[in-house]
């Protein structure tokens, strides 16, 4: 049940109870992929960082160890020792990024699998039953997230077909919720509205899918090609025809600050998987702009990665350190930035209840802009170089993992997109 404190114009300020936990919105989900964060994170460090909710990938867990060894071993939650939330995702984005590998059809999606090659095919039905057997707090519908740009026609048909698998995962979830030997038989399920950039297609998807009393309601297909602007004005156009008194979830976003700017339009549930994948590149976030731990002015650096931050590697650690962790090609150093940067972002979200709570977000959300603007244009050109060298980590990537190709890609390109506006241009 979802519970709206009060709202700042379009923001909103919530409680969301669940089986495993009360959400407290806006929330950014920290993403364990495969039942753990990438970083060599723990589920006592997920609690030392604040995380509220852990978000873990269907397809992924099904493909390695299996969903049923996972449903043997007592579910998602006892399988990787965490009492609070958690939110699957269906593996449609997953399946989806396999451009060359799969076939849609009514039914559903038939794909190989990137870890072995075996065929494999997934519908409304099989990710929900995925889903059951993990035992998760939060299910997400299965859905065809649509690459940007794309054809209208072809965006008709896809959503119509969404709405449809739409209907059939809640059904396929209420007889799943009602067997003995299912987990949780009161796991939820949010439907998730598609359109790509055509407003009009994106309205009418979001009343539709209004109208079928989920538990909650994402806003997908973003962050997959279109500009920062493009990604506001849908949010600005969608978010009026879903339910307020449900949680509202931008999937896949993303910096902090496209998480200030969907918080002002009325989204309370966020996840990227930033924080991690910059942390294990010596990316770290601080309230005075990002830096790059790599540069050699960090070399003699006996300051903290932030001085104003309390998280396990402010509390003990040096710049100039970390830094020769990463020279010296040292896991610890990943550790470190991924602890941070997961401690950043749900120590950013903390502040944002609390500004809203005081009836200061207006305010509080212009300041950390102004901060985050404080980063200096060397600090900017620094992203920039690294981000062309994660490129080619990407084309390293597409031969052995297609589902990190479009990941890898999201990042390069938001780093060269906030870099290259802060000098007045665009990529």
């Amino acid at each position: 049940m979802y519970k709206l404190l009060k709202t700042c114009g379009r923001a909103k300020r919530g409680e969301f109870h669940t089986p495993h936990g009360v959400i407290q919105t806006p929330v950014f989900m920290n993403v364990g992929t495969i039942a753990a964060i990438k970083g060599a994170l723990s589920t006592e460090d997920l609690e030392r960082v604040k995380c509220q909710v852990e978000l873990s990938n269907t397809y992924h867990l099904h493909v390695r160890p299996g969903d049923e060894i996972i449903k043997k071993l007592g579910g998602l939650h006892k399988f990787m020792v965490w009492d609070k939330p958690i939110l699957t995702d269906s593996g449609g984005f997953q399946v989806f990024s396999l451009t060359t590998l799969r076939k849609i059809t009514e039914e559903g999606v038939y794909f190989s699998s990137h870890v072995d090659g075996r065929k494999i095919f997934m519908g409304p039905e099989e990710s929900m039953r995925i889903q059951s057997n993990l035992g998760s707090t939060i299910a997400m519908a299965f859905d065809e997230c649509i690459g940007i740009p794309a054809e209208r026609s072809y965006v008709e048909n896809s959503v119509a077909r969404t709405t449809r698998w739409l209907e059939r995962c809640k059904k396929e979830m209420a007889r799943l919720n009602s067997l003995d030997d299912t987990i949780n038989k009161q796991q939820m399920l949010f439907g998730i509205n598609q359109g790509a950039t055509y407003e009009d297609i994106r309205i009418e998807h979001a009343k539709r899918i209004a109208e079928m009393d989920l538990d909650g309601y994402a806003i997908g297909g973003l962050a997959v090609g279109e500009t920062h602007a493009e990604m506001y004005r849908i949010i600005e156009e969608v978010v009026p025809y879903l339910p307020q008194n449900k949680p509202t979830y931008l999937m896949g976003v993303g910096t902090p600050e496209n998480i200030l700017e969907a918080v002002e339009r009325g989204v309370d549930f966020f996840d990227c998987v930033l924080p991690s994948r910059n942390g294990r590149h010596a990316h770290v976030y601080t309230n005075a702009g990002k830096l790059n731990l790599m540069n050699a002015k960090y070399e003699l650096d006996e300051r903290p990665i932030d001085e104003t931050c309390t998280c396990p590697a402010c509390s003990r650690y040096s710049r100039a350190y970390i830094r020769h962790l990463f020279k010296a090609k040292e896991m610890l150093a990943m550790r470190l930035c991924v602890l941070h940067n997961l401690h950043f972002f749900n120590t950013m979200m903390e502040e944002i209840r609390q500004a809203m709570d005081e009836d200061r977000f207006p305010q509080y959300k212009k300041e950390k802009l102004e901060g985050f603007l404080a980063d200096d244009a060397a600090a900017s050109l620094e992203m920039i170089i690294t981000s062309v060298e994660s490129a080619k980590e990407a084309d390293f990537c597409m031969k052995f993992d297609p589902t990190l190709v479009r990941g890898m890609s999201y990042y390069t390109g938001t780093i060269f997109e906030i870099s290259m506006d802060e000098f007045g241009g665009s990529v």
